[in-house]
């Protein structure tokens, strides 16, 4: 970014003799109205102040950076004050701070997060640099501090020596700007002075920049984070010496922090042949896409995991409480205590894990400006009842659609900014919002439709084929529009007398879930830590007639997880209806044994269970041949190798 395309001569003055910050404040504010830049010189004034008054907008070595952002301004600009005595008095980061330049940026509303964001960056990148900073300083006129704005002395070549180490770091602060950008470039600094390569991933307002990759973290001997914030991906660094700090620390003591995280690589020296193992594992600049489509869907599993787990046991728990003390009304009862704690464990499950799921996908693929398109992909899934099939479709279509528009919508200077926060995220939720709507919508609803009518045609003398197809149906998308056109189906069977359906479709609820639950247990080494400790969850949900705990493994493997789960489900379904077991209450769950009709109780509770468990040994063991024969057939590439060992051997 030119920074002197955003300011003039005629906004920058020099030594002059404020006394206070409010004083700076109107001046810089005046300059703006004069040079034609604001609309209501008052309003702007007003938004600074407002801007002021939330947190500090001074920051270490003699900056402040005081903003506003409103519709007074004309066209973004900024506006420059260096001062004959420092200001003691403005409030700042560090509060032994004493103000000599103050920046002040006028920046229109509706650039807020574009171009507000990338200057705040340019100048924090910049003003980093001390060599820079002395630079503008020494400016005696306004046309000499101009021309120092842009002015890029010649780089000193690199003499070829031999870097004593590499460390890696990490930058990240609240806002994703100022501080994240100082601290990288303090580090480079500190680095080169001591004769140690510094390589900075910045995780800022624009999502991961320069992102270390495999051989990078392979090669280095120690990584320094310096966040306030949550570092994204922390288990890439695992087997390197850390030093974690605040992001401000590095302006302060960027050389003191390199020596200790260089004492730390001292004293556990990496093996070289790690070093020259994972090396050949390093990732390409461009993930091919079937590795890209894989992290994808495992970025979203991960992310709806805990939503799963705790919206369905949420939910669990008040289904058990309802049915074991015949609270069925207090459930049904609209405000009550049951009632609400069904419809939080419910709208975790039947309305927020979908979009979830369909976000991180999309970030996955195309980091940050996909996470709203990704949301609107899972929440029209949601709308069009596609369940969570749609949602990775939806996923990968945000993903991509942003994809496309990075690499072929790109821009720099002021408009970098306005591409990446409004541009991107808009279009994209647009476009996939109408494919999913217009183009998905009416052919899953046909479908549903369609199947609904078909399931009528099978009652009474097909009722054995009725309940085989039934109990394929609750797990062939575990929530999504089949089992949903499923359920609907036995609803209104009760309601016109048909009572075995339902029987059916309540005891086939449970077969997913013991059969996760099994399979992780009995066929442990063949399953990953996180799909162990998932299925040691599912089990109670399927006392609850809970399907979705058992989700995560089929988008890992549909391919493979859907036909045994839905093997096991028709079998359960079948029995039910030969020994011709109803259920005329809407509920799921162990405690409908009591409930049945049909055959003596003591019979018909004893059949409709023991078919669950039957179906779910069933889907159990087909579940783990199947898993196993993926891991014997899968090709032994290097990196696959090692990923089957890993998940061989997760529980060792």
């Amino acid at each position: 970014m030119r920074l002197q395309s955003l300011t003039s001569s005629n906004l920058i003055s020099t030594n002059q003799p404020f006394s206070t910050k409010d004083e700076v404040i109107r001046y810089l504010v005046e300059q703006l109205n004069n040079n034609g830049k604001l609309h209501s010189q008052e309003d702007f004034y007003q938004a600074v102040l407002e801007r002021e008054s939330l947190s500090p907008t001074g920051f270490e070595g003699g900056l402040a950076i005081p903003h506003g952002k409103s519709t007074a301004v004309k066209e973004a600009a900024f506006a420059v004050a260096t001062l004959e005595t420092p200001l003691e008095d403005w409030e700042s980061i560090d509060e032994e701070n004493k103000v000599e330049l103050v920046m002040l940026l006028a920046i229109p509303e509706n650039e807020a997060g574009s171009t507000h964001l990338n200057l705040l960056a340019e100048l924090m990148t910049r003003l980093a640099d001390p060599a820079y900073k002395e630079s503008l300083m020494q400016a005696k006129t306004s046309e000499q501090f101009f021309e120092a704005l842009d002015h890029e002395d010649e780089k000193q070549e690199v003499t070829e020596k031999q870097v004593d180490k590499t460390i890696l770091a990490v930058t990240a602060c609240p806002a994703g700007i100022a501080h994240t950008y100082m601290a990288a470039e303090a580090l480079v600094r500190a680095g080169n002075e001591l004769n140690v390569k510094v390589s900075v991933e910045k995780q800022g307002a624009n999502g991961i920049e320069d992102r270390h990759s495999k051989g990078q973290i392979a090669r280095a001997d120690a990584v320094i984070f310096a966040a306030d914030v949550a570092v994204k991906d922390q288990e890439r660094f695992s087997r390197l010496p850390r030093v974690t700090t605040t992001v401000a620390a590095p302006l302060k003591n960027a050389k003191g922090i390199l020596e200790e995280a260089i004492e730390k690589s001292n004293q556990s020296p990496k093996a070289a042949e790690d070093v020259q193992e994972t090396i050949e594992d390093d990732e390409p600049e461009n993930k091919p896409f079937k590795t890209e489509i894989k992290d994808s869907i495992m970025t979203g599993i991960s992310y709806i995991i805990p939503i799963i787990v705790a919206g369905g046991m949420t939910l669990a728990f008040a289904v058990l409480v309802s049915q074991a003390f015949g609270l069925q009304d207090v459930y049904a009862e609209e405000g009550s205590w049951l009632w609400l704690l069904r419809q939080l464990g419910g709208t975790m499950l039947g309305t927020i894990m979908v979009p979830v799921l369909s976000a991180y996908m999309a970030y996955s693929i195309a980091d940050k400006p996909a996470l709203g398109p990704g949301f609107a992909a899972g929440i029209a899934a949601n709308l069009i009842g596609s369940g969570f099939l749609g949602g990775m479709l939806g996923g990968f279509l945000a993903g991509y659609i942003i994809k496309f528009l990075k690499k072929n919508v790109q821009t720099s200077g002021t408009f970098a900014g306005f591409v990446s926060f409004w541009l991107y995220p808009v279009v994209g939720t647009l476009s996939v919002g109408a494919i999913m709507l217009f183009v998905i919508g009416e052919p899953l609803a046909a479908l549903n439709n369609g199947l609904i009518s078909w399931l009528e045609g099978l009652s009474g003398g097909n009722a054995i084929l009725l309940g085989v197809i039934l109990g394929a149906m609750v797990s062939f998308d575990l929530g999504g529009p089949v089992n949903k056109a499923a359920y609907t189906f036995c609803i209104g069977a009760m309601a016109s007398g048909n009572i075995m359906p339902y029987a059916a479709f309540a005891s086939v609820k449970m077969v997913s879930a013991f059969a996760v639950t099994g399979a992780t247990i009995i066929g442990k080494k063949y399953f990953t830590k996180p799909e162990q400790e998932v299925g040691k969850q599912t089990w109670l949900l399927g006392l609850a007639g809970i399907t979705e705990g058992a989700i995560p493994f089929m988008i890992n493997d549909p391919l493979r997880v859907i036909p045994s789960l839905v093997a096991g489900s028709a079998v359960t379904g079948g029995i039910v209806a030969y020994f011709g077991i109803g259920l005329n209450v809407p509920g799921a769950g162990i405690f409908s044994l009591a409930l049945l009709e049909g055959p003596p109780l003591l019979t018909a509770a004893s059949v409709w269970f023991g078919s669950a468990l039957i179906g779910a040994f069933i889907s159990m063991v087909l579940l783990i041949i199947t898993r196993k024969n993926k891991l014997k057939k899968q090709p032994r590439t290097k990196t696959q190798a090692e990923e089957n060992v890993q998940m061989e051997t997760a529980v060792n």
